[in-house]
Parts: C-alpha cells; sequence; structure tokens
C-alpha cells in the first residue's frame, strides 16, 4: 500500500509532516535514487535515503508515545545547536524505531511545558492551525498596563506577520512593577506572545506555557524532567487535535519502565557535577483559581501526570 512520502515518514515517527516538506526542499531525502518531491507517493518496497542514510521503517508501528516535558530557561528546542548550547532532546529517554517530535517550540527565554511524542502524525495535527487547538500560558509584564491595551490586544492589533490577538485573558495578581496575566492563544505564530505585548510598549519579564490543550504543567514537576502521558490522557489529547489514527496492536517498546501508580515517572539524566538546579517559583494565581488550580476563564482540563500517579493542581502556542 503506497501513500505520499511525508505521511509515510511522519507515520515512521522520523518527524511532523511539516519537518518532512523542509527536508525535500532541501533536497535531503532520495527515493529510489532520485531527489524526493513533495506529494510523490511511496510504500515499504521504495528505498528512502534521509542524508544519505537508508531508512528503515519498522514493519510493526510502535506504541504511541507522549511527554510532557518541563523546558528550563536556556535550553535550544531543536535537535542540534550549532553554538553548542544545551537542547531539550539531551534529556530525553531513548524511543525504538523512531525519535522523539516536538510539537512545536518555546524560545531560548521561555520555560514551561513542552509535548513531544514519536507520532509524527499527532505532532502535525497539534500543531495544525485549523486544530484551534488552546496555548496558555503565565505572562510577568513590567510596568503599568491600562485597560485600553489589554482591550487592544483582546481585538487585535498588527504585527509584521498579519492581525494577532489573544483569545483570553485574565490578571492573575502580582506586586509592585511586576504583574501577572494569564493569556490564550490558539495559534502558534514566532515569539507571539512577546510580540503582541510588545507592540503595546509593555517589557515581558517572564514567560511560562502552563497548558497545551488538556495537558497541564504538572505542579511538583522540576524543569528539565518530564511526565509520560498514559492512554487515558493520549486519548484525550487525539480527541482534542481530532486525530483518529487507525487502531494498532503493539507491544511495548523494551526500554519502556512499568509506571507504578504511586511513582511518577520523571526525566532519569542527572545534571553534571558542580551544577545546580534550582526550582522555578510558581508566579501568583488570582483568587478565582486558587482553589482548582486553574485560570477561572479556562474549562477545567485533566493535568498531565506520570503513569496513573494522582494529579496535582497546575501554574499559570507553538511558538511563544
Amino acid at each position: 500500500m503506497s501513500e505520499r512520502l511525508q505521511k509515510f515518514l511522519a507515520s515512521a515517527g522520523l518527524g511532523s509532516r511539516r519537518q518532512i516538506e523542509d527536508w525535500i526542499r532541501q533536497n535531503r531525502i532520495i527515493v529510489n535514487g532520485q531527489p524526493a518531491q513533495i506529494g510523490m507517493s511511496v510504500s515499504a518496497a521504495d528505498r528512502i535515503q534521509i542524508d544519505g542514510k537508508p531508512v528503515r521503517v519498522a514493519r510493526q508501528q510502535q506504541p504511541r508515545r507522549v511527554l510532557a516535558y518541563y523546558k528550563p530557561v536556556g535550553e535550544m528546542t531543536t535537535r542540534r545547536d550549532p553554538g553548542g548550547r544545551p537542547t531539550v532532546f539531551d534529556r530525553l529517554p531513548p524511543v525504538r524505531d523512531g525519535r522523539w517530535i516536538a510539537v512545536g517550540r518555546l524560545d531560548l527565554n521561555t520555560q514551561g511545558l513542552l509535548l513531544l511524542t514519536n507520532d509524527g502524525e499527532l505532532a502535525n495535527q497539534l500543531m495544525h492551525p485549523s486544530s484551534r487547538i488552546d496555548r496558555e500560558y503565565a505572562v510577568r509584564v513590567a510596568g503599568e498596563v491600562t485597560p485600553e491595551q489589554l482591550r487592544r490586544l483582546l481585538e487585535g492589533v498588527p504585527l509584521e506577520d498579519g492581525p494577532a490577538r489573544f483569545d483570553e485573558m485574565r490578571e492573575a495578581g502580582g506586586e509592585g512593577v511586576n504583574h501577572w496575566y494569564h493569556v490564550i492563544l490558539r495559534e502558534g505564530r514566532h515569539r507571539e506572545v512577546r510580540r503582541l505585548w510588545e507592540s503595546q510598549g509593555i517589557t515581558v519579564s517572564r514567560l511560562i506555557r502552563v497548558r497545551y490543550g488538556p495537558v497541564v504543567l504538572r505542579r511538583g514537576l522540576h524543569p528539565g524532567r518530564w511526565d509520560e502521558l498514559d492512554e487515558a490522557q493520549i486519548a484525550e489529547l487525539l480527541q482534542a487535535a481530532s486525530y483518529q489514527p487507525p487502531a494498532v496492536e503493539a507491544q511495548p517498546p523494551a526500554e519502556s519502565r512499568p509506571v507504578w501508580p504511586d511513582k511518577p515517572q520523571r526525566g532519569r539524566k542527572k545534571p553534571s557535577a558542580g551544577s545546580e538546579r534550582r526550582s522555578t517559583p510558581r508566579p501568583p494565581r488570582s483568587d478565582s483559581s486558587r482553589a482548582t488550580g486553574r485560570p477561572a476563564s479556562v474549562k477545567p482540563q485533566r493535568p498531565a501526570r506520570s503513569g496513573r500517579a494522582r494529579p496535582n493542581p497546575a501554574r499559570p502556542s507553538d511558538s511563544d
């Protein structure tokens, strides 16, 4: 059975459709000795190479896996950085017959929830503008913000790549010159949260993504660690993305660990000698969100957690 090259490679967990289309344009993919073309059809019988290396597609698709990773400030959302800076992929557990694909990006100075999966089709659907999935951020801004500025941010302002706005916004407290807001976007343009505030002459001093669709950044999860979503949480994520993959029967990958109900699964890589990690202070929450741990304007969502560990309430788009 043949299918389009982008979908074939994405289903094998080699990248999202968007990434694979970029590789095709860069002539990095060869099919049967010829440069690949966008939209061409392939099957398991075709000889496919990426960067000169043969692509081995497993006959049996591996179980779908999703990680909820807490990206710290200072890490790149890229597989390799020419400057030698650390990347989010340096800390992740191994995945068999595929690789981790980031669902969108967070820039170097933004921290918070980053989803990663070995299912390229799911990653593509979660990032696609038509899915209209909530990306929620906690934003700390410096200086006074007027009601008129808030109104403009909700109604829409012009940016270099077209008009943009926040779909929802609410105050979340603060002291002195620093004030916290929770904002929600349903698209993922480059640095969109920061650029929206900057359009009003307001400086963002801290930015944390706390939710992506139904997955919430778990309280107690430290920067540089992750939770692996269980089957029920993945099903909820598929529903949010309106993604209905074909049923697959497969055994769990050999390297995956059993997830005990009372022991959350966390990152296994220890920090190097001499390095210390500080727990990141949580942004303040308003009285309306203190009872539930979630913004009052947002429909309560099920927080991401390790295996079946008891969920904890969370703190405050593809790109920020």
